[in-house]
């Protein structure tokens, strides 16, 4: 019991529901190593005994919570406070301001921001805490709008040199808003990765969250490019040319999409191009992106260039480097300022062509433009754990607990944020990571935004059946999120496929943020307890749709919510092309990741896809015929249109035919996850250019821009 009832005061829970009236107990062993996680020793009775009378002794002590959350629709809670005390709130701006006696509601009449709250009790105690006074709701979309969904590396131009990069983005913001009407393009995370070779392709395991990787850079966009001379100039055009070569190995060679070869071309010529001098006008901007960045950059831009010297996982690294505030890095420092400044350069590179990206976009007469995407985690050896220790449950990783798609669980590798270290940090690196992403930015995709609430925590070493959920202040979370996305304008989508806990579904559009609906899951599957639709999009194991799908009734477009983004498929389901020829089945059948008997497996597969053909024909949707591919695509679509979605997206493989998936749960080397550009029926490449030329693609898009308003 003593155990328990530490682990229901740390937000850990002892059991979960994985179905109605079905209770599974989590063994004493997880939530002891996830207390000890959180820094709570519960490994004896005496330990047990110790940390709840200490516990017990922290909250009578306690003035006031870690963190204080206000909006105007919820006051914050300060019953804690002793009758007689005195509050006084420091603003943001740096004002002060005397309250008096405490008066919940006049904290929530506060301007916007992130203050500090001071209290003063009748018996001489103080206190100070960060006030986090929000909006009650991120903002909307500024109107009902269609966009292309798209992994940026996929999309390759005749410029970009062997994967798509922030020029051809530029270039595909542009065409489309202008000539197809779309109001926003929704691209895979684009974070700092953990550098190889061999590095991991997936684009949801980054070294960091809050920079953006220079892999993506148009080397010939960067201003100091038109100064390189002599041998510069020469070895440049020799890289520009080997360049080539990998984007036609890509284009008409079949071969994949190689980073690792990408960037060590791009490496090269950025190291030319930092050793141009800046001239006054950029040297001021330079100067001008260093202060505002602050520690944050000179962390990660640091932990770049140790790694050159002793590798990517600073969990290897010498023991006096393996914390950034230790002497030895101070020591190392100022030997490694030239390399510091080379990879603080490109950050800020990188940061000037995703603005450029995003203006592009929005002078294209987009409402939303770049719509980013925000990975649920960080790799446990990048920059991000490195420089922000405090803020990780070490010995730890994300996951899920098994479930009717996966009997075994998910371990995804990635430690997770404590809660408490968030609300006692006031949630600054979540703030801080919020506001880096959506500063280009017209809306930010949050992945497994179920997240927020809670995450099953898997101690090292153990299967993902040996985890549990520890749970986060929802509250505080989404009040950060609804301050930061004010802030810049930017409307919020949450991945919300999976299991998902009964309300959050509901506290989420409380707050405005948008779910994600896609269109072969949006059947009524009664009122499971707790909330239950295909696994998430970026989970690393598949998830089909269930045995009772064929039973379960097409929702009608009018049943839909109109609070999401509506989408055909994602880049973790089969393109549409692939469903509606069975290509899909037939390649997990040859990679042996059938869930049954490949005959089972392809009839199940015929029955849903004749069944969606017949509902899209008896609402008049598919006046083309049974048959006819093109039509069956423009079909489903014509389908979205008829819900009352606020953002409809457009897989943009989809437009062309694109039969193969960019990624296919539960692969590793079996399937070039990640690594695969767009392409045709056909499977051959298509360049941006041809894309914008297809009539295949323009047949669709007047589908969406004739259709929707």
């Amino acid at each position: 019991m003593g155990r328990a009832r530490l682990a229901r005061l740390h937000g850990i829970a002892t059991s979960y529901e994985p179905a109605p009236g079905r209770s599974v107990q989590i063994t004493d062993d997880t939530v002891v190593a996830v207390l000890a996680a959180l820094g709570v020793d519960a490994s004896t009775p005496h330990a047990v005994r110790t940390a709840l009378a200490a516990s017990a002794e922290a909250m009578d002590a306690a003035l006031l919570p870690r963190t204080v959350v206000a909006r105007p629709g919820r006051p914050p809670d300060l019953t804690c406070l002793p009758e007689g005390s005195v509050l006084g709130v420091e603003t943001e701006d740096g004002a002060a301001q005397e309250l008096g006696a405490p008066d919940p509601p006049a904290l929530a009449r506060l301007p916007l921001g992130i203050h500090v709250l001071h209290a003063h009790s009748p018996d001489g105690r103080t206190a100070h805490a960060p006030l986090i006074v929000a909006p009650d709701r991120v903002p909307a979309p500024p109107r009902r709008s269609h966009g292309f969904l798209v992994q940026l590396y996929s999309l390759l131009s005749r410029q970009s040199w062997g994967m798509g990069d922030l020029g051809d983005l530029a270039d595909l913001a542009a065409w489309s808003g202008r000539a197809l009407g779309t109001g926003f393009v929704q691209l895979n995370p684009l974070h700092a990765a953990v550098p190889g070779p061999p590095t991991d392709p997936s684009p949801y395991r980054p070294s960091s969250r809050r920079f953006p990787d220079p892999v993506h850079l148009r080397i010939e966009h960067i201003p100091e490019y038109a100064h390189l001379t002599g041998a510069a100039r020469l070895r440049a055009d020799g890289l520009a040319a080997r360049a080539a070569a990998l984007r036609a190995g890509v284009l008409e060679g079949a071969a994949l999409i190689d980073r690792d070869a990408v960037w060590a071309l791009k490496r090269e010529a950025l190291e030319l191009l930092w050793k141009v001098p800046l001239g006054p006008g950029r040297r001021a901007e330079y100067c001008d992106f260093l202060a505002e960045q602050g520690q944050a950059l000179e962390d990660h831009a640091t932990w770049c260039a140790i790694a050159e010297q002793h590798g990517p996982d600073w969990r290897g690294w010498p023991a006096g480097l393996r914390d950034p505030r230790a002497a030895g890095v101070a020591r190392l420092r100022p030997q490694l300022l030239d390399r510091i400044d080379f990879h603080c350069r490109l950050a800020w590179f990188t940061d000037q062509q995703l603005a450029g990206a995003q203006r592009a976009a929005r002078e294209a007469g987009m409402g939303i433009g770049l719509v980013h995407d925000l990975a649920v985690g960080v790799h446990p050896s990048g920059a991000d754990t490195w420089a922000q220790q405090d803020a990780f449950a070490a010995g730890m990783s994300i996951g899920a607990p098994p479930d009717a798609f996966n009997a075994r669980g998910q371990d995804w590798g990635l430690p997770p944020w404590r809660p408490d270290a968030l609300a006692a940090a006031g949630y600054a690196p979540y703030r801080e990571l919020l506001r880096q992403l959506l500063r280009h930015a017209g809306g930010l995709r949050i992945d497994h935004v179920m997240g927020l609430f809670r995450l099953w925590w898997v101690p090292e070493g153990r299967p993902p059946t040996e985890g549990t959920y520890v749970r986060y202040d929802g509250e505080a979370m989404l009040s950060v999120l609804a301050l930061e996305a004010h802030r810049a304008g930017a409307a919020v989508i949450g991945e919300d496929l999976g299991t998902v806990e009964p309300g959050v579904r509901g506290a989420l559009a409380e707050r405005g943020v948008l779910g994600t609906s896609v269109l072969w899951f949006e059947r009524d599957y009664g009122e499971p307890a707790p909330e239950a639709a295909p696994a998430s999009a970026s989970a690393p194991t598949p998830a089909p749709a269930p045995e009772s799908a064929a039973s379960a009734r097409i929702l009608a477009p009018d049943e839909w919510r109109s609070a999401c983004l509506a989408t055909v498929t994602t880049h973790d389901l089969p393109p549409t092309a692939a469903r509606l020829t069975g290509e899909d089945v037939a390649l997990r059948e040859r990679l042996g990741l059938l869930a049954g008997p490949p005959e089972r497996e392809r009839s199940r597969a015929r029955y849903e896809l004749v069944e969606w053909m017949r509902e899209l024909a008896r609402r008049g949707l598919l006046p083309e015929g049974a048959g006819d591919e093109e039509g069956a695509v423009r079909a489903v679509h014509r389908f979205l249109l008829r819900t009352p979605a606020r953002m409809i997206g457009v897989w943009l493989p989809d437009a062309v035919g694109d039969r193969r998936p960019q990624n296919l749960p539960g692969t590793w080397d079996e399937y070039p996850n990640w690594r695969v550009p767009i392409s045709g029926p056909d499977g051959r490449p298509h360049t941006l250019e041809e894309l914008a030329a297809s009539p295949r693609l323009h047949a669709l898009m007047r589908e969406l821009s004739d259709g929707q308003y």
